[in-house]
């Protein structure tokens, strides 16, 4: 039940504009699909952790705007363990074809907990 890191998120004005500068800097290409809203790098080509850019119309004040995203095979397990560590669950997602709880570490740093995609 090992916790993987999937991927890195960044929060940004523009996704496919800053997606262009890490995969510049890493020498990687912008995956397929990207676009201002939602990009990544390192999806299409196996690289882990995918680096995932997400626009954001404000960067919320005292939200780190770098986050961990992890994936489990129990999410449910996952969101108890977290908790019974000192996790705060904040919300939970079920979006684009992806569910996920978001929770903020012992100092507030917040992370994401998804289920993991299956192969295929």
């Amino acid at each position: 039940m090992a916790l993987k890191i999937a991927n890195i998120t960044v929060d940004s004005a523009n996704a496919a504009e800053l997606a262009g500068f890490w995969a510049q800097l890493l020498e990687r290409t912008v995956d397929p699909g990207g676009n201002e809203h939602f990009a990544t790098v390192g999806e299409s080509t196996g690289f882990t952790p995918t680096l995932m850019f997400v626009q954001v119309p404000d960067k919320t004040p005292g939200k780190n705007v770098v986050h961990l995203d992890l994936t489990a095979d129990d999410l449910p397990q996952s969101h108890e363990r977290a908790v019974a560590l000192g996790a705060k669950h904040i919300a939970d997602f079920d979006e684009y074809g992806v569910r996920w709880s978001t929770f903020a570490d012992p100092e507030g740093n917040l992370f994401d907990i998804a289920v993991e995609k299956a192969a295929g």
